[in-house]
């Protein structure tokens, strides 16, 4: 029965639901102790990431604490990059370091392939761990990088705060870029069916850091890839819901709708009630509250997130924050937002 999936499955579907389902970007990660003293014992991010057993164990951390509506799988956006042939390393307080930028013709013809059943296999067994060990109680939640923002990482070789490295490739040799973005978008489609068919029953794509092009660069270098990936995931698995997430997206809302995901994920610049009125009719809502607001007393907590669930009330609404949850956010305001979420969700379809 369409009653026994899991109720953030059934919202994303687009599905009258008792409440909003409520989980939380990053919701596996530093805020929490018992990370903190995994990442103690296993300092390695791609040992966390890849190990099978440390990454069911991180992913489940969330889960056993508050009970949120989605687990979503512990990895990183660039975990399926050495599959592809770039090396890649995550440094403590530094984040990702490509260790040979692709800024080449010769790279890029060098590029493999993705084939996720070989290169990822741990990907799969820890998606198919989590399915068996949540049932129908939370949806698995997989995710993936989208190419602009996989190709940002790997032609800067870093973050970076301005982008000029594949801004001046962009505009200096579009065709080459167009050539990187096409090999991400074929590979990360493969992955996103990989995810899917090991028991992901629900996709996020992150293009991070699209929000940052100007809205005629995004029609160019963004969103002409983000729908090569929907377009592909969608010919086999027409079913699974997608979700697109942009950091700083207020100016390119309009064309996230018009990706063919089912749901647009909103940061927390845009009003909720804004944003909805700015998407497409059938395209469902994620967010939106900021997760600096998690510093805050509870009772700021309970009356935002109130707030953000009225606005999105009629509307296919999954409550999650507008960016990561932060290193530092105290654990117990994270219950509170869970909580939160729940109770208001509940009374506002109940009114």
């Amino acid at each position: 029965m369409a009653d026994s999936l899991p109720l953030l499955l059934r919202a994303a579907k687009g599905e009258r639901v008792e409440r909003p389902p409520v989980w939380m970007m990053r919701q596996a990660g530093r805020y929490m102790k018992v990370y903190r003293d995994l990442r103690d014992r296993h300092p390695s991010f791609r040992e966390r990431s890849e190990n099978p057993e440390l990454s069911f164990e991180i992913s489940m951390q969330p889960y056993h604490a508050f009970k949120p509506d989605g687990v979503i799988l512990f990895s990183d956006i660039l975990t399926p990059l050495p599959g592809m042939g770039i090396n890649f390393d995550i440094v403590e307080s530094k984040g990702p370091v490509i260790h040979d930028p692709v800024r080449s013709a010769e790279q890029i013809d060098a590029l493999i392939d993705l084939n996720p059943g070989e290169s990822m296999t741990f990907v799969g067994q820890v998606l198919a761990a989590l399915r068996q060990a949540v049932g129908n109680e939370a949806a698995v939640l997989g995710f993936v990088g989208a190419p602009w923002t996989l190709a940002a990482y790997v032609v800067e070789g870093m973050s970076s705060r301005n982008y000029a490295v594949i801004k001046a490739m962009a505009f200096r040799e579009p065709a080459l870029l167009h050539r990187l973005l096409s090999h991400f978008a074929r590979s990360i489609a493969s992955y996103v069916c990989y995810q899917i068919d090991s028991g992901a029953q629900v996709v996020q794509l992150f293009d991070s850091w699209a929000g940052q092009l100007s809205p005629q660069d995004y029609d160019s270098f963004a969103a002409p890839y983000q729908k090569m990936v929907v377009e592909q995931v969608k010919a086999s698995h027409p079913d699974t819901p997608l979700i697109l997430y942009i950091s700083g997206s207020a100016g390119v809302l309009e064309r996230m709708g018009d990706t063919g995901v089912d749901i647009v994920s909103l940061d927390w610049t845009v009003d909720m009630a804004d944003g909805i009125s700015r998407l497409p009719g059938h395209v469902g809502v994620q967010g939106n509250v900021d997760p600096g607001l998690l510093f805050g007393a509870p009772e700021a907590i309970r009356a935002r997130v109130a707030d953000c669930v009225h606005k999105a009330s009629g509307r296919s609404h999954i409550l999650n924050l507008g960016h990561g949850i932060l290193p530092g956010t105290p654990e117990d305001n994270a219950r509170v937002f869970f909580e939160a979420g729940k109770l208001a969700g509940a009374q506002v379809l109940a009114a």
